[in-house]
């Protein structure tokens, strides 16, 4: 299939799933529940779930069986876009092109939108199927430590904590690592154990995730910096206004370009294990390196 086609499918099962997941827009209280909904129907890339359906299928299992986990997942990465645009976080004014959720409905709701869907993500997880070697537990396990303290709440502590000081190599990759890398690796761990992963695919999968996640990270830099707020969807120039750890800051443009270029390089011999059953995969590694926006 056609990354193209793949794409477009799996985003309307996702969304569909989402649809039929969340509580309706009219029940009560209404106020929060449109308030989740504008957020996760924003128009997102639905990367992560997008993901958790490729590993589950790479490993011989079926997206519906890790729908469950790619929804949980999409509820958590929205959450934190709620909670990271709010004027005590990142302060922004648009996300996805959209105005942010707490320009639309005020900061309160906006933040108990967020802890809606927090939550949401783990009541969808219980109910995933287990497989023969993981349990329910083990991917509720998963989900709750990338985004826990120690990985994507880390991310966003260092971040704010980054803003207008020095930083180094290690520590820039760090935050990268936790805010971005850790629940994008989740979601592709969580559809490789929905099929009942092996280890040794499990692991390699890893590697693919972390890599990933990295080079998505320092593409969204560069892009912060190369595009317009129309095309990306959100405020350009956001991050060198505030002074903000990110790779062109400490690298520049070119040397960031070059570093980008090698984690996706990375990324894709991850896949080597899997031979042509990883072409989409692959397809799709290939098109984030070139992705403007």
């Amino acid at each position: 299939m056609e990354l193209k086609d793949y794409l477009h499918a799996a985003i309307q099962k996702v969304d569909q799933a989402l649809d039929q997941f969340l509580p309706k827009a009219a029940t009560k209280p209404a106020t929060i529940h449109k308030a989740m909904r504008y957020s996760i129907f924003a128009g997102g890339k639905r990367l992560r779930p997008v993901l958790t359906l490729a590993a589950a299928e790479i490993c011989g299992g079926t997206g519906e069986n890790a729908l469950l986990s790619a929804c949980a997942v999409e509820c958590i990465h929205t959450y934190s876009l709620i909670h990271d645009d709010l004027p005590c976080m990142d302060d922004d004014d648009l996300r996805r092109g959209r105005p942010t959720s707490h320009k639309v409905f005020g900061e309160g709701i906006a933040v108990l939108a967020g802890d809606a869907l927090l939550t949401m993500a783990f009541e969808l997880l219980a109910q995933a199927p287990a497989a023969a070697r993981y349990g329910t537990a083990a991917l509720v396990r998963e989900l709750a430590g990338a985004s826990g303290s120690r990985w994507l709440i880390a991310g966003q502590v260092l971040d704010l904590e980054g803003e207008g000081q020095p930083t180094t190599k290690a520590a820039l990759k760090f935050i990268h690592e936790a805010k971005t890398a850790a629940l994008l690796t989740c979601a592709i761990r969580l559809g490789a154990m929905s099929a009942n992963a092996t280890p040794s695919k499990l692991e390699a999968l890893t590697r693919f995730g972390h890599a990933l996640g990295l080079a998505f990270q320092v593409i969204d830099d560069i892009l912060d910096v190369t595009q317009t707020t129309e095309k990306l969807g959100k405020t350009a120039g956001k991050d060198a206004a505030v002074t903000k750890a990110t790779y062109p800051a400490l690298f520049g443009l070119k040397r960031s370009r070059e570093i980008a270029a090698e984690l996706t390089e990375e990324a894709l011999h991850s896949l080597t294990p899997f031979g042509k059953k990883s072409a989409l995969l692959r397809s799709l590694t290939d098109s984030l390196l070139a992705r403007e926006y």
